[in-house]
């Protein structure tokens, strides 16, 4: 089933394992206070497991007690009060931001306005990715603040090559497009990618080519293997390394910042590094199959990006991947270059199966 929104602080969702609630940190920053108290109230009212999140988002785990969490993060200035303002708080920013810098000051200002935004479908969002080159290509959003080819900055729709040129007054453009997207019909479809009404803009600026990888100047990437950290072990290292806060990314990475050289949270090894692979079952009822175990054995036969998804839904990965399977009825569907529910190359295999087709049994 697929159910058209995500998990909120205000709006959790039910999986195999209890209650799903997302914290949207702002500016995708949490200091070491707010990471500690994150923590203890993960293992109090959850199962401990926080997963990072292709949106930049903290996602808590197993939650049995959603009164006392919810509670618990919003003293921590981690979730907004107001329900209404907390859902419309989707603001993705590109992580190495500096404070003043474009990207700080764009997505500062659209926070202290999102009451003049309009009722968006759950899955709306908003990308800021006002450095030199953008590194927020391929994250989920629908309405972005973009580098040109210029040089100057362009507002893009989501699904379209190019953007128009934008001089001062960024939020201003992004609040009237959003509204326009409601106005036009753009809510019937959910997403800016699928709307397909003419845009009120002269789209001529394409953005920047994009990079894949960086050096942060912001502090130390720490991969998070399939994006799970055990919340125990996050509060340990933030107790003992020195770090004054996080940045979330939306690659299973955590930007530390400070924190003793040498000294990591996690680490991707080369058999996750290049697999994106949702919980599975039976942690997710969406999911008839088992998901990760068998993403860890098939990652080194597999050439390029693999995807392994519990169902058709694609949480874990939007994109096309080179590799891709599909839980279907406990089994799994096998596509090459494509999208998690698209069409297979081979259907109904299990497990041995698929190990045994890529040479790996």
């Amino acid at each position: 089933m697929i159910r058209g929104w995500c998990p909120t602080a205000w709006r959790p969702m039910a999986a195999g394992d209890g209650l799903l609630v997302r914290v949207r940190p702002k500016l995708g920053r949490l200091t070491r206070e707010q990471v500690t108290g994150l923590c203890e109230a993960a293992i109090a009212h959850g199962n401990g497991q926080i997963d990072a999140t292709n949106r930049a988002n903290l996602q808590i785990r197993g939650v049995d007690a959603w009164e006392p969490l919810i509670e618990k993060l919003c003293d921590l200035g981690l979730v907004d009060r107001d329900p209404v303002a907390e859902a419309r708080r989707a603001i993705l920013v590109a992580p190495d931001w500096r404070t003043g810098d474009d990207t700080h000051r764009i997505a500062t200002e659209l926070m202290q306005r999102l009451s003049e935004l309009p009722d968006l479908p759950g899955k709306v969002g908003f990308a800021i990715d006002a450095g030199d080159t953008p590194v927020l290509h391929a994250a989920p959003a629908d309405f972005r603040i973009e580098r040109g080819a210029d040089g100057d900055l362009i507002l893009r729709a989501e699904g379209r090559e190019t953007g128009a040129r934008i001089a001062g007054g960024e939020v201003d453009a992004l609040i009237g497009l959003a509204h326009w997207f409601v106005d036009t019909g753009g809510a019937d479809v959910g997403r800016m990618a699928r709307h397909d009404a003419v845009l009120p803009m002269i789209a001529t600026i394409r953005p920047r080519a994009p990079i894949t990888e960086t050096a942060y100047q912001a502090g130390t990437a720490h991969g998070l293997p399939f994006g799970r950290i055990d919340a125990a072990a996050l509060a340990a290292f933030m107790r003992t390394s020195g770090a004054t806060a996080i940045r979330v990314t939306p690659w299973r990475t955590l930007i530390v910042e400070g924190g003793a050289p040498g000294v990591m949270l996690g680490r991707e090894d080369s058999a996750t590094v290049r697999v994106d692979a949702c919980v599975g079952a039976p942690a997710c009822p969406q999911a008839s199959v088992a998901t990760r175990d068998l993403a860890i054995r098939l990652a080194p036969h597999v050439v390029g990006r693999l995807h392994v998804s519990g169902c058709a839904k694609g949480c874990a990965r939007s994109a096309p991947a080179d590799v891709v399977l599909t839980g279907n009825a406990g089994r799994f569907d096998l596509g090459f270059v494509a999208r998690a529910g698209d069409l297979p190359a081979l259907a109904g295999l299990d497990a041995p199966a698929v190990l045994a087709h890529f040479g790996a049994a």
